[in-house]
C-alpha cells in the first residue's frame, strides 16, 4: 500500500538537503568572495600570484567549517605589525572564514603576566598568545605548553596548511628546545643594531680630523673602542653641527623593567660573555647562565656562570660611562619608550643599541634624519664587538614575537586559533605585512623584488636580513628555565649600576647571587618536568676561570686599538659572502 505521509516526509528530507547544499555553497561562494576582495585590496605584493593566494585561501575555507561562529580570542603586545594585525588582517581573516576573530593588544608586560596567570590557574584566558620566543626555555620544561611538532602531528594534522613551509621561517631555531621540537610559531622579528648618521660620517672635514686625532678612519665601528672613540669625538670635538648641540651615543637609565631588557636583550654576549654557540651559547649563556646536560646548573661566576664574571662586569661598566659622558644628560632619566624617538630628532651621531623595529617611524618624511627624496640619512650595521668577544659567539638580539598555545585551552579553540596564527604568516599575507610592519619572518618575503625595491628607504634593514650576518643575532635561549621570574631581577640590580648606588661588579654579584636562589626554588619545587635546574656546589672562582670558554679571566687590555670600516665595503663583504 502506498504511504503517502512516508512519500512526503521523503520529498521533504530531500528538498532540505538540497536547500543545505545550495546554502553550503552559497556560503562558500561568499567565503571564497571575501578572499578574491582581499586578494584584490589588500594582500599585495605578496611572493604568490593571485591565483596561488586564492588557492592557499580557499585551504583555509574549507579547513575552518567546524569553527564557522565560533568566537576566538588572541592577544600579542602593541607594536605595528600586530596593529596591522589587530586591525586588518583580523577582520579579514573573520570574513574569509566566518571565525569571529578578536586580537587584543596588551603592553609586553601584561602580556607575560595573564600567560603566566593562564599556565599556574589552567584557566583559560586567551585562545592564542603571541609572547617572545624568550619564553622557549620556560615553555618546553613547565609541561604547559602545546608544542608546535605534537599539534602538527595531531589533533591539529587535518589544519595545517599544507603550504605552511616551516623551512621558510627564519626564526624556526629560535623557537626549537633540546628535544628537537618547535614549541611556537614566529610571526615577527627585529634585531638590535648599530645606528648612525652616514651623512655626518661622510663628511670630509669630520673624516680628517677623526683621522688626525685617532689615526684611523671614521667609519662604521668593528669594536667597542672605535664605538667609544667616535662617540667622544661627537660630543667633545665635534659638539655642535649647524648649529644643534650633538651627542656621540644614546641610552636610557631610568629605573624601569625596560632597563632589564636592556641588558637581558644580549647586552653581555655584545661585549664576550658567555660561550660560543648560536642560536645561543653552550654551555654558558649570554645571561651568564651554564647549562649541563639541559640542566641549568649556576649563574654566580663560583658555580661556572658567568653573570658576573669579568666580560659582564666591563659590559655593564661601558653603559654606564658611555650615557653618562657621552649621551645627552636627559638619558639617564629616561626609559626605552622615551628614548627610542631621541636619535630621529637629529641631534644623535651613533647609538649601539638600536632596534630594527624604529625603521618606520624613523622613515617618516619631513624628520630632520630624512633626506627630501625619502631616503635616510642614516644607516644600520651591525653591533660592534667587545673585548671578550670571540669568533662562533652571538653577537646580539633578535626578537622573535611568536605564536604559543596552551594546553588547558579547549581544543577546538585552540586548533581555530592556530588556523589565524598560519593565516597571519602565510605567503599570502605575509610579504604585505613584513612592509607595513618591517619585521620579516619569511625567507621568500626578504629575497622578493617588493623588498629589493624598497631597500633604499630602509637604511640597511634588507641589507642586513639577506646577510650571512643574521645568524649572530638571536633571542634569548633554552637555558632561562623561567624567563618572567629571572627578567624582573635585572632591572632593579642594573639600576642600582646606572645610578651610581654600586659598582657593576657589586651590582652584579647581587644579580647572579639571586638568579641562582630562583634556580635552586625551581630545583626544590620539582615544578618542572623536563631539564630542571640542578645547581652546582659553589668553588673557588680561579677553578673556572682555568677551565676553557666562559667564564673568562679579565683581560689584561680591556681596549684594543679602535678598527672601523666603510659602509660601502661592508655591504660588499655581505655579498661576496652570499654568492
Amino acid at each position: 500500500m502506498f504511504d503517502n505521509n512516508k512519500n512526503r516526509r521523503q520529498l521533504t528530507l530531500a528538498a532540505l538537503l538540497v536547500l543545505g547544499s545550495f546554502h553550503a555553497s552559497a556560503w562558500a561562494d561568499a567565503y571564497e568572495d571575501a578572499a578574491k576582495k582581499w586578494i584584490g585590496s589588500e594582500f599585495k605584493p605578496s611572493t604568490l600570484t593571485p591565483e596561488q593566494q586564492l588557492e592557499e585561501l580557499k585551504w583555509f575555507i574549507k579547513a575552518s567549517e567546524p569553527f564557522r561562529g565560533m568566537k576566538i580570542n588572541v592577544v600579542s603586545e602593541t607594536i605595528a605589525t600586530h596593529e596591522y594585525e589587530s586591525k586588518v588582517l583580523a577582520k579579514a581573516f573573520s570574513e574569509i572564514t566566518g571565525i569571529k576573530l578578536t586580537h587584543d593588544l596588551l603592553q609586553e608586560g601584561d602580556v607575560v603576566e595573564k600567560l603566566q596567570t593562564q599556565m599556574q590557574s589552567d584557566k583559560n584566558i586567551y585562545d592564542g598568545w603571541v609572547n617572545d620566543s624568550d619564553l622557549i626555555g620556560t615553555h618546553f620544561r613547565y609541561g604547559k605548553t602545546e608544542s608546535i611538532t605534537d599539534l602538527m602531528a595531531n589533533e591539529g594534522k587535518d589544519y595545517t596548511s599544507p603550504t605552511l613551509d616551516l623551512k621558510d621561517f627564519i626564526g624556526i631555531s629560535f623557537t626549537t628546545a633540546p628535544d628537537g621540537k618547535v614549541y611556537q610559531l614566529p610571526d615577527q622579528q627585529f634585531a638590535n643594531l648599530y645606528w648612525f648618521r652616514a651623512d655626518w660620517f661622510d663628511r670630509p672635514d669630520l673624516k680628517a680630523r677623526f683621522k688626525e686625532k685617532y689615526g684611523y678612519e671614521l667609519g662604521v665601528p668593528v669594536n667597542w673602542s672605535a664605538y667609544e672613540d667616535i662617540a667622544k669625538f661627537f660630543s667633545e670635538d665635534v659638539k655642535e653641527i649647524d648649529g644643534k648641540r650633538v651627542y656621540g651615543h644614546m641610552d636610557y637609565g631610568k629605573k624601569d623593567p625596560s632597563l632589564g631588557w636592556r641588558f637581558t636583550d644580549a647586552w653581555f654576549s655584545m661585549a664576550g660573555g658567555g660561550d660560543k654557540g648560536l642560536p645561543n651559547g653552550l654551555p654558558v649563556d649570554e645571561w651568564g647562565i651554564r647549562v649541563e646536560d639541559c640542566h641549568p646548573v649556576g649563574s654566580s661566576v663560583t658555580r661556572g656562570g658567568d653573570t658576573n664574571g669579568p666580560a659582564a662586569v666591563y659590559a655593564t661598566q661601558k653603559y654606564v660611562d658611555w650615557m653618562r659622558a657621552y649621551a645627552p644628560p636627559e638619558a639617564q632619566g629616561m626609559t626605552f619608550s622615551e628614548s627610542g624617538p631621541v636619535p630621529s630628532q637629529g641631534s644623535i651621531a651613533q647609538q649601539i643599541f638600536w632596534y630594527t623595529a624604529f625603521t618606520a617611524d624613523m622613515t617618516k618624511p619631513g624628520l630632520p634624519v630624512m633626506n627630501a627624496d625619502g631616503t635616510p640619512k642614516w644607516r644600520m650595521a651591525p653591533s660592534p664587538k667587545g673585548p671578550y668577544w670571540e669568533e662562533g659567539m652571538k653577537l646580539g638580539y633578535q626578537d622573535a614575537g611568536s605564536w604559543t598555545f596552551l594546553k588547558s585551552t579547549p581544543e577546538k579553540q585552540r586548533l581555530a586559533a592556530w588556523l589565524y596564527a598560519q593565516f597571519v604568516t602565510s605567503k599570502t599575507v605575509s610579504l604585505k605585512k613584513t612592509i607595513v610592519g618591517l619585521t620579516p619572518i619569511r625567507e621568500s618575503d626578504i629575497n622578493s623584488q617588493a623588498m629589493t625595491d624598497l631597500a633604499p628607504k630602509l637604511g640597511g634593514l634588507v641589507e642586513f636580513y639577506r646577510s650571512p650576518a643574521r645568524v649572530q643575532w638571536t633571542p634569548t635561549g633554552t637555558n632561562v628555565p623561567d624567563y618572567p621570574r629571572l627578567a624582573q631581577l635585572w632591572w632593579s640590580h642594573i639600576a642600582e649600576a646606572a645610578s651610581g648606588d654600586k659598582t657593576p661588579q657589586e651590582a652584579l654579584d647581587g644579580l647572579a647571587r639571586d638568579q641562582d636562589k630562583i634556580l635552586e626554588r625551581l630545583e626544590r619545587s620539582k615544578a618542572q618536568a623536563t631539564c630542571a635546574p640542578k645547581l652546582n656546589p659553589e668553588r673557588d672562582a680561579q677553578y673556572w676561570f682555568d677551565q676553557p670558554g666562559a667564564p673568562k679571566p679579565k683581560l689584561a687590555n680591556e681596549k684594543p686599538k679602535g678598527e672601523t670600516v666603510s659602509y660601502s665595503e661592508l655591504l660588499k663583504s655581505w655579498e661576496a659572502a652570499r654568492n
